[in-house]
């Protein structure tokens, strides 16, 4: 009797199994991400599957969240053997720029058991990176709020993973406000706030903002109210207004007390021109969240040509005005890898470093989120979520990532075919405008080059001193082309 009971558990909790993988919900926190900007009317829509069972997806976007509009297309693809699945808007039926778009997918079983909707939303604004946003980011000398503990976090911009939280004393208070000091009357045309990501829990739905100038007397910000917010990342243009200190005040919120990862100011400013040296020098754009490099890559390019100069600067202090009004311009420009989630930024800070890519005539190597940036300036959605993390440094020796060499280039000198370099990312690029070819891959695209201008990515770190690593030439090889063309 006891193995009969056994038994039949076991075929019900099989069973269990069978009905849960058949209807797990695919996870749609990849690229789109939740609110993120769409750069393309034809972008590339990708989803974690989180079901192994499924054989095909079907995808759905509309103009209307009930999706039954005019507007609704629906597509269907097979599924791959990848984590991360990915579907191509097509070039004939773009969709309509300017414009809130919802989208969903469901993973249907070899059995035809269609399983949930995961739904979320983008908006498309294809003018949104074509030039540099106009706007400096304001770094408060100090930050206070009602209650609560730890709100510096909300101003701690070098936190990389955007983890820290502040969330006011529960239960949270029918108003809760947060104030920031910039040290001097600034002029403040946006903010930019952040909340954890797939937990609304925290989230702030209704609030204002008030200015002042000695923290005492306070006046509305014109247009500083939000209402209804249902959204954990949030892009607030306000009309310009030049005060000190800063207030915003939440009315409504969900969950038990409002929280926040991150809050931001912006000013409209232009990058400042760097002091730069007379002789050749190598410009280092910082992609990392405070503006460094993610590797000792400064020191690294000083080890390998110790005449060569090398300035750093951040990602938002870069585009290309402060490029032609430099008085000695770079004999390169390299940019450098991030580790943080890109649906975390405000991506705009980025547009300036996109010009740059675009247009300047000065060659370019990028490294992991740099030769991300390659792809991120001709749209948006290019660059996704692998759906794991590749880790070299965390790999035995003999399952570290391959990649091999598709097509032969002089930044290749003196790497073997076959070759293993330090890689740290997770997310990868998977697909190049036509104007760029791969020329390295394993499973995913390594290296890249513009075929019109000495233009190259690559998502490994040839900077990285590691006894593995086989492809330090590269590095090496870019910069000494770039001063021979500099003489």
């Amino acid at each position: 009797m006891k193995q009969v009971f056994t038994i039949i558990l076991i075929i019900l909790c099989l069973g269990i199994t069978i009905a849960s993988a058949d209807t797990t919900i695919p996870a749609l926190n990849t690229n789109p991400c939740q609110d993120v900007i769409v750069t393309r009317t034809t972008p590339l829509l990708s989803f974690k599957k989180n079901s192994p069972d499924a054989s095909r997806y079907e995808i759905q976007l509309d103009l209307s969240k009930s999706f039954d509009s005019k507007a609704l297309r629906s597509y269907s693809i097979n599924s791959s053997e990848e984590k991360v699945d990915a579907f191509q808007v097509p070039d004939k039926t773009p969709l309509k720029d300017k414009s809130l778009w919802w989208w969903r997918v469901r993973a249907l079983s070899a059995s035809g058991k269609a399983g949930k909707w995961a739904v979320s939303r983008f908006f498309v604004d294809t003018e949104s990176d074509d030039r540099y946003s106009g706007l400096q980011r304001i770094i408060p000398v100090s930050v206070k709020a009602g209650s609560g503990s730890n709100p510096e976090y909300l101003t701690d911009y070098s936190d990389a993973g955007l983890n820290s939280q502040w969330r006011a004393a529960p239960p949270g208070p029918r108003e809760e406000w947060i104030e920031l000091d910039l040290g001097r009357p600034v002029t403040v045309s946006r903010a930019w706030m952040l909340s954890e990501f797939g937990n609304p829990d925290g989230w702030i739905n209704d609030f204002h903002w008030l200015s002042s100038n000695d923290g005492t007397e306070w006046e509305p910000v014109p247009g500083g109210k939000v209402s209804n917010s249902d959204t954990y990342r949030i892009i607030q243009d306000v009309t310009p207004n030049k005060a000190r200190f800063w207030r915003l005040v939440i009315t409504r919120y969900t969950g038990y007390a409002p929280a926040l990862n991150e809050l931001m100011l912006f000013t409209p400013a232009e990058p400042e021109i760097p002091n730069v040296p007379e002789k050749p020098y190598v410009m280092v754009i910082g992609n990392q969240r405070n503006g460094y490099t993610f590797t000792r890559l400064v020191q690294r390019i000083e080890e390998l040509i110790p005449d060569l100069k090398v300035i750093r600067i951040p990602y938002w202090k870069a585009d290309m005005a402060m490029i032609k009004n430099l008085p000695n311009k770079p004999a390169a420009i390299i940019l450098s890898g991030n580790n943080a989630d890109y649906n975390n930024l405000p991506m705009f800070e980025y547009n300036g470093e996109y010009e740059i890519i675009r247009r300047a005539d000065i060659p370019i190597l990028g490294i992991c989120a740099g030769c991300q940036m390659n792809a991120f300036a001709s749209g948006y959605t290019r660059v996704h979520s692998m759906g794991w993390s590749d880790i070299s440094a965390m790999q035995k020796p003999n399952e570290r990532t391959i990649i091999n060499k598709k097509i032969a280039d002089p930044i290749f000198k003196d790497v073997r075919d076959n070759f293993v370099a330090p890689e740290v990312h997770g997310w990868a690029i998977y697909s190049l405008p036509d104007n760029y070819e791969v020329i390295a891959r394993s499973d995913y695209i390594q290296a890249i080059r513009r075929k019109d201008k000495m233009r190259y990515g690559v998502q490994f770190h040839p900077e990285i001193k590691e006894s593995y690593n086989q492809a330090e030439s590269v590095l090496r090889n870019f910069l000494n082309t770039c001063l021979n063309k500099s003489k």
